[in-house]
Formats: C-alpha cells, structure tokens, sequence
C-alpha cells in the first residue's frame, strides 16, 4: 500500500480534527484581518473625506497583494513545504496589519494594505493544500468546506471589533487587534506536521513514514506493511509552464475562471457592503449591525456545503450556490427595507460563502502532489485580478457615473451566472476521488 493509498482511506481521527482546528484559525485570523478594512473604509470615508474612487483603490491594493502572494507562496510551498509558508505568511500579514493602524495618510494605508494583502493571498491556497493532503478522500470536500467556515468566524470577528472598539478607541484600535494573530504562530508550528506528500515528493520518505505512521496510531490502525511506499519514486517538479499543457489546460482555464468570477463578486459585495448601506441612508452602527446579521447567515451555509459536497458532488453543488447568490445579490440591490435588505443580504451570504467552501476544496484536487501549491497559487492569483478590479469598477459605478446600487447588484448577479455556466460546462467531478488519481 502506498503512502497516497494509507492517507486517503485512514477514518477520520483526532488528528484530523486537531488539523482542521489548527488551519481554520489560521483561517479565521485571515478573515478577520480582511474583514475589518470593510469596516474600518466608512469610518475613514468621513475622517479623511475620501472620494468612492479612494475607497475602491484601498480595497483593492489589497488585492494586488493577495495574487502576488498566492502565485509566490503556492509555487514556493512546493518547493520548500507547506508548513514554512503557512506560518510566515501569518506573520507577515499580522504584522502588517497592526502598522495599517499606523497610518497617518491615504498613501501610507495603501502600502500597508499591499503587504497585509500579500500575506493574506499566500496563506489561504497554502493553507488548503495543506489540509486537502492530509484529508481521507471520502470526507475531503467535507474537511475544506469546514476550514473555510472559519471565515465566517473571522468576518464576525471583525464586526464585533469593529462595532464595539471603533467607537471607543477608534478606527486605529481595531488594526493594531489584527496584529496579534501573529503570536499564534508559535502554537501553529508545534501543532501542524509538514505533509507527508510534499516530503515523499522530494525523496525525504523516511520523514513522510515517521508522519503517517503517528496518524495511523492516533486512529488505532495497524498496516501489515509499512515499507512499500518506499518504492514510490520522487516526482518531477512541475514547471508553471506545465498548467497550461494539454493535459492541465482545461482545468487550468476552468479554474482561473471559477476564480475571478467568485472573486470579483465577493470582494465587490463585501467591501462595499457597509458603505453601500451607509450610502443607502442608514446610521454606520446600523449597518455594522445588518452585516453582522448577514455575516451569520455564512455559517448555515457553510455547513449545508459541507454536507452537499460529499453528498451529490462538487460541480452540481457549486453551481447551485452561485445561482443562489446571484438571485439574492439582484434581489438584494432592489431593496429598500429593512427586512427585505436583511433576508436578501443573509440569503447572499448563505450561497456565496458555501460556494467559496467548495472552489477551496474543488481546486487542489485537480493538480498533482508536486504542483499543487502552484495550480491552486496561480489561480488564486489569477482570481485576486477580479478582486481588484471589482471596488474599482463599483467607485465608479457610484461615484463618477452616480449608478444607484441596482445597477452594481446586477452587474454582480450577472458575473455570477456566468460563473455558473462555466461550472456546468468545464468542471469535472472529482468526489471521492483519491487527490493523486483525480490529477
């Protein structure tokens, strides 16, 4: 039995668990970080009289940051291993973080956000590969849609801090909270083992052997024989020019799709969210509240993904969920009520963060062991493109055409169908497939 075949039909153990847990607050810690610009945006709107432009342009610095950092930090983690990027890539947007609240202009912020970008955009396609590798294959769709939930815990995070704190101490304060998911750092390196995969990859087989088989006792399994993985001969190292060969092209083009059109509609939506609401005339704690509410709506939605993804498949579901946010977000931007605003916004919620559970478990299954960093880097990056262009084109959109917020919503619901269509048209099925089969 291989090391690959060992790992993909373990049961799920405390291991597995403890992983899950360990990633997802690495996770979380990502979402708060993230989620707390959005809240932060409305405040220095009014502080530093910045024009819709300007707020478009901070939250998309962001994102420029984030797909240099997932292309550098997928292909470099498949070179020197998943666990190094992953905890340096926490300090690096940490502490970037805290400097954001150090800030004494427009253009100091922007620095700041580009590196808090580029940390954030290295860990996440990291962080999943990481976890995908170590997931048995019937509950691998599962597992990554749970360490996505985490997000929403972040997002949450990030409202408490910003509602409470910002209004007390102010908008300073809730940066210089962001930096202290760097201590966590030293928790994370003790708890996470490098995987076994990458280390057999690179011919360190006696190390990946060590890993396995201290799993394989955490869940009262004994294999009779232990050594023929040894056989296993050491990958060659992927070449970014081999994404797009005839064997990965379609995937590749498939997947940076998928990418910039969830990512262009999320951070569109959601960095624009509290403002939008300000815009549409409710007091800043109002809408710190309404995107609270909505903000709780991910958490259902994450855990029916989790459910469905093992259950009828990736593709269906996924495209499921992108339809549903592209209602509700069309929906949403026709609002003017209170109630119609807070069920269409929790019903966007609910189906955009389930679909993104599914494209972090959808996308490191479609490359193999040596590429899969890179594969899930370069499309992140790729998709992070959208990420910047989506505030932009909304200032815009809001501030030099005076568009209402109709015409943005449906700008969003469109991109989102095409999205959909891509899925059903491209997407290949890869539940309960062996990762290394699958690629």
């Amino acid at each position: 039995m291989t090391l690959t075949e060992r790992l993909e039909t373990l049961p799920v153990s405390k291991f597995h668990y403890l992983l899950l847990i360990s990633a997802g607050l690495g996770w979380m810690f990502d979402s708060m970080d993230t989620g707390i610009i959005s809240f932060v945006l409305p405040v220095l709107m009014k502080a530093w009289s910045l024009s819709p432009e300007q707020v478009g342009t901070i939250g998309s610095i962001g994102l420029v940051g984030m797909a240099i950092g997932a292309i550098l930090s997928g292909t470099i983690a498949d070179v020197i291993g998943r666990k190094k990027v992953f905890a340096s890539t926490l300090i690096i947007y940490s502490l970037a973080t805290g400097l954001c609240g150090l800030s004494w202009n427009y253009e100091s912020l922007l620095f700041f956000r580009f590196l808090v970008g580029f940390g954030l955009g290295g860990q996440l396609p990291v962080a999943v590969t990481l976890v995908s590798e170590f997931s048995p294959a019937k509950h691998r769709g599962k597992f990554l849609v749970l360490l996505e939930s985490f997000w929403a815990i972040g997002w949450l995070l990030a409202a408490l801090v910003s509602y409470v704190i910002i209004p007390w101490l102010g908008w300073q304060s809730a940066f210089y909270i962001g930096a202290l998911p760097a201590l966590y750092v030293f928790y994370l390196w003790k708890s996470i083992p490098e995987s076994p995969r990458y280390l057999a990859s690179k011919g360190r087989f006696s190390e990946a052997e060590e890993i396995v088989k201290d799993i394989e006792t955490q869940a009262g399994v004994q294999r009779s024989n232990t050594k023929q993985h040894l056989q296993q001969k050491t990958l060659p190292r992927m070449a970014v020019t081999e994404l797009f060969s005839a064997k990965f092209l379609k995937r590749t083009v498939f997947l940076w799709l998928l990418w910039f059109g969830i990512v262009f509609a999320y951070y569109g939506i959601f960095t624009w969210l509290p403002s939008i609401l300000a815009l549409k005339g409710f007091a800043l704690t109002k809408s710190f509240q309404y995107v609270m509410t909505m903000t709780l709506a991910q958490i259902p939605g994450y855990f029916s993904a989790a459910y469905l993804v093992d259950k009828i498949g990736r593709k269906p579901t996924l495209a499921i969920y992108l339809i549903g946010t592209a209602i509700s977000a069309y929906f949403f931007g026709l609002s003017t009520d209170v109630q119609t605003i807070l069920i269409m916004g929790s019903l966007m919620s609910f189906f955009n963060l389930g679909a993104w559970g599914i494209v972090y478990t959808y996308t490191p299954e479609l490359y193999p062991t040596h590429a899969r960093a890179t594969g899930s880097g370069w499309a992140a990056g790729f998709g992070r493109i959208g990420g910047i262009l989506a505030p932009i084109v909304v200032g815009l959109m809001i501030g030099t055409y005076k568009l209402p917020s109709e015409s943005v919503f449906l700008m969003f619901a469109t991109v989102l169908i095409l999205t959909a269509l891509n899925v059903i048209i491209l997407g290949e099925e890869t539940k309960g497939k062996p990762m290394d089969e699958a690629s």
